[in-house]
């Protein structure tokens, strides 16, 4: 397995579609991923050059980065290859200085748990939802 961040090697029809059928990407356009692809540092899975997953982080890429879309393709899940992609957005070098990472998730807690990653509780965390 191969993990790029070069968006010219994104499949980014079969990405956009997979994050349509998640229950966070459920609302996305194309348009709505492309912008969001285009300001974010964004880790590719390849297999024999065909890709195999995705994720992205946004931020400010010096103190504050949040991981979003981390997705799989169905046939290739329980490889850790989700791992594998966190892992790169982590050690990105461009993510180096980065002190704060969040990110949301409703079914993948063990997942991140193994990077360090807690359930926020503590009171001082907000959120605004549009």
């Amino acid at each position: 397995m191969e993990i790029v961040s070069d968006l010219s090697r994104l499949d980014f029809s079969g990405t956009s579609e997979l994050l349509r059928a998640t229950y966070w990407g459920s609302r996305r356009t194309d348009e709505i991923n492309r912008n969001a692809f285009a300001n974010s540092i964004c880790v590719i899975a390849l297999i024999e050059g065909q890709q195999v997953g995705f994720a992205r982080a946004s931020g400010d890429r010096t103190l504050f980065a949040r991981i979003s879309d981390v997705v799989v393709w169905p046939e290739h899940r329980g490889r850790g290859i989700a791992r594998a992609l966190v892992k790169a957005l982590l050690d990105h070098p461009e993510l180096s200085t980065v002190t704060t990472w969040t990110l949301n998730t409703a079914e993948a807690h063990g997942l991140y748990e193994r990077f360090g990653f807690r359930s926020v509780s503590d009171g001082t965390e907000m959120r605004l939802d549009r």
